[in-house]
């Protein structure tokens, strides 16, 4: 697998992430490819993570290349200093089309690698505009405040509407052409529908690092093919069902 660089300075190398591979080896399965290990075979040299994505998250993802840039960017997440920027397919009609979940995050007591809405848990806030709506959808512009596990899920998840293909927080089903054409029909060459989507629809478009002294560094990346597709379809498609 080739990574796709989208930006690299002296300190700093960042990477449009693919779908379906850690950050970072598993613990569990660590004969699995982890990002941080296939770019530093890549480019020859060892990276420093300085955060993470899920799995199946697509996006900006940064990571340092000596020991003082890492402890300078790592500081940026930390006290957020950084401007964390999503676009997530989700279920429904979402209303209202723009506002703020502010509410507290914790594990969940009995379902490890799953976190709930508690008092008791740590504070997270992101702000959501939808980009997008059609009758069944919905493509959200989201902005993460804080940092928290799983955050943006849960919180769709908290609005009613959760991500397209969410397994954890939502019914994990794949996007299919079908759910939105009327009289939809295979080809002949085809015994079954593919999906257009099947992993978590959620991708980190842009990333800016905000250092002292008024620097910032501004890192995109394009869209996924798979939540491309969709929302191609969508557009497409929607209409019959207004």
């Amino acid at each position: 697998m080739k990574l796709t660089v989208i930006y690299e300075d002296d300190n700093l190398i960042a990477i449009n992430k693919p779908a379906n591979i850690t950050v970072i080896p598993d613990r569990f399965n660590t004969e699995l490819p982890s990002v941080n290990k296939l770019l530093e075979k890549q480019v020859g040299y060892p990276v420093r993570v300085v955060h993470r994505l899920d799995r199946d998250t697509t996006g900006v993802l940064c990571f340092a290349k000596n020991e003082e840039a890492h402890q300078a960017v790592s500081g940026l997440f930390l006290n957020r200093q950084v401007t964390k920027l999503y676009a997530g397919l989700v279920h429904g009609k979402v209303n209202p089309s723009e506002g703020r979940i502010e509410n507290h995050l914790t594990e969940h007591p009995h379902i490890k690698g799953k976190m709930i809405v508690a008092k008791k848990g740590k504070l997270s806030v992101t702000d959501y505009k939808v980009a997008k709506q059609w009758p069944l959808y919905a493509l959200l512009q989201m902005q993460l405040h804080t940092g928290r596990t799983h955050q943006i899920r849960v919180h769709t998840q908290f609005m009613g509407n959760p991500i397209v293909a969410d397994v954890l927080y939502g019914d994990g089903k794949p996007f299919f052409v079908s759910t939105i054409k009327k009289k939809y029909a295979l080809s002949l060459k085809d015994e079954e529908e593919k999906p257009l989507l099947s992993r978590l629809a959620l991708h980190a478009y842009s990333t800016t690092l905000h250092f002292p002294g008024g620097k910032d560094i501004k890192i995109d990346a394009p869209m996924p093919k798979d939540m491309l597709a969709c929302i191609n379809q969508l557009d497409k498609w929607s209409k019959s069902y207004l």
